[in-house]
């Protein structure tokens, strides 16, 4: 018997979220027992950071295994909170460099979706919808295809406002935490099979998630890891929120001279308005 042994790491939420699995396998490929997991689970806010590794050596020690144990180190991707999917990042890249072990990244939606069908079994088709603030929402469609024991992803990873979710045609389970954060505004709210506001970003799922990509050689090295941001730029510089004034000014001036009326003269006879305000 061998056994196989990954560490997942998620900071994309207000969670600083760390998982061990542990995977016995015999002479012919097969899996033995049930995998033994080993987790920390716990909300940090914005200092996960400093949690993250306090953390990862814990549940080494509680296990009884080492960094050295180790097969693969996989991570959330995103999307999720810039600064905790850089820290996530960072630290699967660095404990991974340091070992010469493979990273597996994962997308924080389809960990969403794992978490619902470890949830419910018969959650095969999952809308993973995540609240993205400044009013939009992360969201990605998946679903389960027994014959390959895997996710097929219908919808990549995407950015919209609630009301342009694309509806799956199939009967569906609503996961994340999109449903608590818009309600009604959400059209997949009203038309899911069931919503499963607990099935979130968290290291368990996403580590059962990344155990067959891994199996299935889907790693990068770990100077290849990298984010899965959605949402490429928030930050604006204050060159560029000015630019970005002047620019609306600009267009709602534009669209003024065109939407102007045109004036009469006394004769009836139809001209242009004066400078300024007329149509161009």
């Amino acid at each position: 018997m061998t056994q196989t042994v990954l560490l997942a790491l998620d900071t994309s939420t207000e969670f600083c979220s760390v998982a061990l699995l542990r995977v016995t396998v015999d002479a012919a490929g097969q899996t033995g027992a049930e995998p033994r997991c080993w987790v920390r689970h716990e909300q940090t806010g914005a200092v996960s950071s400093t949690r993250l590794l306090p953390a990862i050596r814990e549940l080494f020690a509680e296990a009884g295994l080492s960094l050295a144990d180790c097969d693969a180190i996989a991570f959330g991707a995103g999307p999720g909170s810039f600064t905790g999917l850089r820290t996530a990042t960072g630290v699967a890249q660095g404990l991974a460099f340091g070992l010469n072990l493979p990273v597996v990244p994962v997308s924080t939606l389809l960990a969403c979706a794992e978490s619902a069908r470890l949830r419910d079994p018969s959650a095969t088709r999952v809308l993973a919808a995540l609240d993205a603030r400044m009013d939009e929402i992360y969201w990605a469609d998946y679903a389960w295809d027994d014959a390959q024991c895997e996710w097929r992803t219908v919808q990549t990873a995407s950015l919209d406002v609630p009301e342009r979710l694309v509806l799956p045609a199939a009967p569906f389970t609503l996961a994340g935490n999109a449903a608590a954060a818009f309600g009604a505004r959400l059209p997949a709210v009203a038309a899911a099979r069931t919503v499963d506001g607990e099935a979130l970003p968290h290291a368990l799922p996403l580590a059962h998630a990344a155990l067959r990509a891994f199996r299935a050689g889907r790693t990068v090295p770990a100077d290849q890891a990298a984010p899965e941001y959605v949402r490429d730029k928030v930050a604006q510089t204050t060159a560029e929120r000015v630019a970005q004034k002047a620019e609306k000014a600009a267009l709602a001036e534009q669209a003024a001279r065109h939407t102007a009326p045109v004036q009469n003269t006394h004769d009836g006879a139809p001209h242009a308005a004066p400078h300024g305000e007329g149509r161009q």
